[in-house]
């Protein structure tokens, strides 16, 4: 008798556990399933600085019909799509203003961020405008920066979006590299030339580095814009642009379109 007991009551403890195990995976399934809105967040190479066809309502942001996380919610119809990536933006902007979108139907991200916090702009006006030592002078500051103040800030931005959007795949978009480096060109020297393109891996490292970390996915776009940098045939990003000095050092529309979005879609 005491063994009939015992049994039914492991029986009865197995298949309750089954059915708590059954409904978890399937209010588990049933929240992935619902969480299909994509949100795309970050600084002017997400938003598609560069890329022209900017959406009126955007303002000084210049969010992009041409930038990849345009061209992909047209191509992958989200249940949700929210364009709140930036031109200028920082660490400390996606933070403040754009993160409203994310909740628990977000099922994608896309984020691009860092560039600005390393002073890019200020590393490339130093490069244009004076000699090679001030220019890697400069460079190395960005770096130092990249390596001892980028990477708590990249956390901050990371675990607000996993906290906001838990369901969320999060694809963190990379630099390309600037110039095509070994041969004539016009304008910088090949010594800064090739220590701006050795600029963007160490930020693609950081990046890269700090995505692992929270389980989000990196996307490398310095192949796909191979044979495609300044100073190449045909380059897929603006070389400096007096009469339009914000497009210099941004993806063109075939950058945004042959170069970002592939990896994006990729990735995602």
């Amino acid at each position: 008798m005491r063994r009939s007991r015992i049994t039914a009551y492991v029986t009865s403890l197995l298949l309750a556990i089954g059915v708590a195990l059954t409904g978890a995976t399937s209010a588990h399934a049933s929240q992935l399933a619902a969480a299909t809105g994509y949100v795309a967040l970050g600084d002017s190479y997400s938003s598609g600085v560069g890329a022209g066809g900017y959406i009126a309502s955007s303002g000084n942001c210049k969010r992009s019909t041409k930038a990849y996380p345009y061209l992909w919610a047209a191509a992958h119809s989200p249940s949700t799509f929210n364009f709140t990536a930036c031109s200028g933006a920082r660490t400390g902007d996606v933070l403040a203003s754009q993160l409203t979108p994310l909740g628990s139907s977000t099922g994608l991200v896309s984020i691009s961020v860092g560039g600005n916090d390393a002073g890019f702009a200020d590393v490339m006006t130093t490069c244009v405008l004076q000699s090679d030592s001030n220019c890697l002078s400069r460079i190395n500051t960005a770096k130092a920066y990249v390596d001892s103040t980028l990477p708590g800030q990249l956390d901050t931005v990371y675990d607000a979006i996993s906290s906001r959007a838990p369901a969320a795949h999060v694809v963190v978009l990379g630099y390309p590299h600037f110039y095509k480096l070994g041969q004539a060109c016009l304008g910088l020297s090949e010594a800064k030339r090739s220590a701006i393109n050795g600029a963007a891996d160490h930020l693609n490292g950081a990046l890269a580095k700090r995505a692992a970390d929270h389980g989000f996915t990196f996307g490398d776009v310095r192949n796909a814009f191979t044979g495609h940098e300044l100073c190449s045939g045909s380059p897929w990003l603006h070389s400096l642009n007096l009469l339009s000095i914000g497009d210099s050092y941004h993806p063109t529309a075939a950058g945004q379109s042959g170069g970002y979005l592939p990896v994006f879609t990729s990735a995602a």
